[in-house]
């Protein structure tokens, strides 16, 4: 599933912008470098096949940054914050997903949902309904993938924001850090068969990835 040749960018390589470019909430000297290193790891797990249908990104913040460094017939966004600017090839829905779980698209819509750096900041309540809601968004053979940081990282994080080096708004948002074994639950309780669920890390193991197939 994991092609580490495919032309994700269309030929555009991911650069680091500088420190007045926010990707994030806050000012941390390393958010776009991190946001760089989150959307190359979802656009290797997303198989060539799927990118001439719809993806929607969940929680994509104010600058959907996946969303414009990725190749996709139609693109769809939620986020509970409007754009900070005009993305004409992007759908959006202003949703706080920690509010409202039920979305607004119809069954067997997408074939490609993402959730980068998202669960971290959901009440862990709501969980098994937003990921109840992806199952049955997508299309069969369809993918659920996420990020979030790994659970002995959240320490190591809060010292960072210290130093400025991510997000004190975004780190001290955080409700709570998942195990690999954490999310497996998640993806089985949603209805995602466990023989089609795939793990692992990177960012030095500080962050994890999953992704789940219906």
């Amino acid at each position: 599933m994991i092609d580490n040749g495919a032309d994700f960018f269309s030929g555009e390589k991911l650069t680091t912008r500088s420190s007045s470019f926010r990707v994030t909430r806050g000012n941390g000297l390393l958010e776009s470098f991190l946001a760089d290193l989150r959307t190359e790891m979802a656009n290797k797990l997303i198989p060539e096949s799927h990118r001439q249908g719809r993806v929607l990104d969940i929680g994509c913040g104010a600058y959907p940054h996946f969303l414009t460094h990725t190749t996709f017939a139609e693109k769809y966004s939620i986020d509970q914050q409007q754009p900070s600017q005009t993305f004409n090839d992007i759908n959006w829905t202003v949703l706080d997903l920690n509010k409202e779980q039920c979305l607004p698209y119809e069954d067997a819509y997408f074939n490609i949902i993402t959730l980068l750096a998202v669960m971290e900041h959901l009440h862990p309540k709501i969980l098994v309904k937003l990921f109840q809601e992806t199952y049955r968004m997508l299309k069969p053979e369809g993918f659920l993938i996420l990020t979030t940081p790994a659970s002995w990282s959240e320490g190591l994080l809060n010292r960072m924001t210290f130093f400025n080096l991510v997000s004190k708004e975004e780190i001290h948002e955080h409700v709570l850090t998942y195990t690999l074994p954490q999310l497996g639950w998640y993806f089985g309780a949603a209805g995602f068969p466990l023989d089609k669920v795939q793990f692992g890390y990177f960012e030095l193991k500080m962050n994890l990835w999953a992704t789940a197939q219906k």
